[in-house]
């Protein structure tokens, strides 16, 4: 018993990395972009070019690697994108202008939209029931480590040393995961593997037993991306606009990345003794609460509350998503399922931070921008309530 405790924590913490690791590119990104508005002397619909471009690349990452792991097998197209989005980092640090940052950019989010679902379709593949769920919880706990990490990294590095030794110090952090990734799991065999074609695997998930699922679950992660990447990429940037300076900025941002790991813990807990839905009925309404709470604070307190809670309960959400996924695709089209699905919250990633920038570019205030997070969040619960059925705790 106490082996097999030991191989699924190893498991957990070596597939947990992939999620460590993406948080702190897009959290790095996030710091990263006010100072190099300033640099570049670029207005905010460029800003917001800068942080859509990366989410771009994800699509494309997560839909084609999502297959590529059905067709060929999870371990190896996970180390191929570890080996995109690393390198893509070491380039960014040597780019000279605003085209070369963003195309680096995109082929970096290719590596990074690729990993996640792999990550989680190889964890899936390895625990059934509650113990899958609550693992896939807990490996995108490793998220708010990640943030922890870039929040550290920008405000003891970026201040001194700019923000390119910075980014050149999180390649060589990230060179860890590949000794890591070596303790991936060998998978078994797929006697049908050369048989699947990824137009067939698409058609397979849009029909039959896997329409109604297929289509609400790319609601949700439109819904759950869009509202993430829009809000906690332009965080830095917001609380500048708020009045903290870059510095306090990045010191507020870490304080806030403390308080995913309560919500991703409960929402573990939870896994088993309530429905995923209902778990995730609930991340979502308080994440609702939070944006308004957030989008309309005025002193520095409400700011530290509206945002910790925002933490809490947007990345307490998009674990239990996480959770939710998975189980409704059987092991061989999984891939292509989680893949297909998160490609489109892509979608909404990419036209979040683009949609801000545009906003603010166009005189709107912070609090009305913050409703429309509002507005779309309850789109996504309202299609959660109607458009599926429980997920049982069991």
């Amino acid at each position: 018993m106490q082996n097999v405790l030991t191989k699924s924590n190893k498991l957990l913490f070596v597939i947990g990395t992939a999620w460590l690791f993406d948080a702190m590119d897009v959290a790095l990104l996030s710091f990263i972009m006010p100072i190099v508005q300033s640099e570049w002397k670029l207005a905010p619909a460029q800003i917001g070019y800068l942080s859509a471009v990366t989410s771009l690349g994800m699509i494309f990452g997560s839909l084609g690697c999502g297959y590529l792991a059905d067709k060929f097998g999870r371990k190896h197209v996970m180390i191929g994108t570890l080996i995109l989005f690393s390198t893509g980092n070491l380039l960014l640090a040597f780019t000279q202008d605003v085209n070369t940052f963003m195309l680096v950019r995109f082929l970096t989010g290719v590596g990074l939209g690729g990993e996640l679902p792999v990550a989680a379709t190889m964890l899936a593949d390895s625990f059934t029931g509650k113990t899958q769920a609550r693992m896939l919880v807990l490996a995108d706990s490793f998220w708010a480590i990640g943030w922890i990490l870039a929040s550290l990294l920008s405000f003891l590095i970026m201040p001194f040393f700019g923000w390119r030794i910075t980014v050149i110090a999180t390649f060589f952090v990230s060179l860890y995961a590949f000794v890591m990734r070596r303790h991936l799991p060998d998978e078994y065999e797929k006697t049908e593997r050369e048989k699947i074609n990824i137009f067939n695997s698409l058609k397979e998930i849009w029909s039959g037993q896997y329409l109604r699922a297929t289509s609400v679950l790319t609601v949700l992660w439109f819904v759950v991306m869009f509202s993430y990447y829009g809000m906690f990429l332009w965080l830095p940037s917001v609380l500048v606009l708020k009045g903290f300076t870059i510095f306090h900025g990045f010191a507020y941002t870490l304080l806030m990345s403390l308080a995913q790991l309560p919500g991703y813990y409960l929402a573990a807990w939870l896994m088993g003794k309530i429905s995923r839905k209902r778990i995730l009925i609930i991340y979502l309404l308080g994440t609702i609460i939070s944006a308004f709470i957030f989008g309309t604070a005025n002193s520095e307190i409400a700011i530290f509350i509206g945002g910790a809670l925002l933490s809490f309960f947007n990345l307490g959400a998009w674990g239990t998503l996480i959770a939710f996924t998975p189980s409704h695709y059987e092991a061989q089209i999984r891939g292509v399922g989680v893949g297909f699905t998160q490609s489109i919250g892509r979608i909404g990633a990419t036209l979040g931070p683009f949609l801000i920038g545009a906003l603010l570019g166009m005189g709107l205030s912070i609090s009305m921008v913050f409703m429309m997070f509002v507005a779309v969040l309850a789109v996504g619960i309202l299609v959660l309530l109607f458009g599926i059925s429980d997920v049982t705790a069991e």
